[in-house]
């Protein structure tokens, strides 16, 4: 690579049959361009090209709007620290033991509780701590959705076809064309209830795969106060996307 060429931008096509004009998304973990079906690619490069400008300036925007967002989660994963979880702050505590690996328990009166053998480097502890509690949070928000799946499915006859637990920086939730479940383990993080929201809200999508009066219907039908748990997530997912 020549020393003054430009790194190509990266950006991900969506074709929409309700687009009218190809247009740019740009959001926190990626560049997304939606373009009418019949929009050859060729087009879409250039079009992309000639905005190029722009989307560097509106990146730079998105990511300074992130970092301004104050994080729940400590700056060092450290002895005393609060960790976010279902909306509260639990206590950390590293206890030293003589096992060879890092075990992660959350007791209901002491919090988190990590035992750490006295052979892992100091230097690398915080980082440790920091992967191994996002593992036990994704295996968490699996069983949590699984159960609140098991709830609200027989209901109406949504059953997904899978549940994928993802690390997604702008959705906290899908439901495919297949109706395939995606859900952000990030919603951990915040109240029972937000979760329990996302997940009605996905399965809803199995039978109205758009945001219509009568999605919103089968929804309340579900959460009659849906609206409350949709509105803790606008005012308070942006300091939840922040992460561990």
């Amino acid at each position: 690579m020549h020393a003054n060429s430009v790194p190509p931008l990266l950006y991900s096509v969506r074709r929409s049959c309700r687009a009218k004009r190809v247009r740019i998304i740009v959001k926190a973990d990626k560049v997304e361009v939606v373009a009418p079906p019949k929009v050859s690619e060729h087009r879409i490069k250039a079009f992309v090209d000639a905005h190029q400008e722009w989307i560097k300036a509106a990146v730079l925007r998105v990511i300074a709007k992130a970092d301004a967002v104050p994080t729940l989660a400590p700056a060092v994963y450290q002895h005393g620290v609060q960790i976010p979880f279902q909306g509260r702050q639990i206590p950390l505590s590293l206890l030293p033991s003589q096992a060879r690996t890092v075990r992660l328990q959350l007791e209901p009166e002491a919090g988190f509780m990590v035992t750490m053998p006295g052979h892992v480097d100091s230097q690398q502890i915080s980082e440790l701590i920091r992967q191994i509690l996002i593992r036990w949070m994704k295996n968490q928000a699996r069983i949590h959705a699984t159960q609140l799946i098991d709830k609200h499915a027989p209901s109406f006859g949504l059953f997904p076809k899978s549940l994928k637990i993802k690390t997604q920086k702008s959705r906290w939730g899908s439901c495919g064309p297949n109706n395939d479940v995606n859900l952000n383990w990030l919603l951990m993080l915040a109240p029972p209830q937000v979760m329990e929201y996302v997940v009605v809200h996905e399965l809803c999508h199995i039978k109205h795969k758009n945001h219509s009066k009568d999605f919103w219907g089968l929804v309340a039908a579900h959460l009659p106060d849906y609206p409350v748990q949709r509105s803790w997530l606008k005012q308070h997912g942006a300091s939840l996307m922040r992460g561990l």
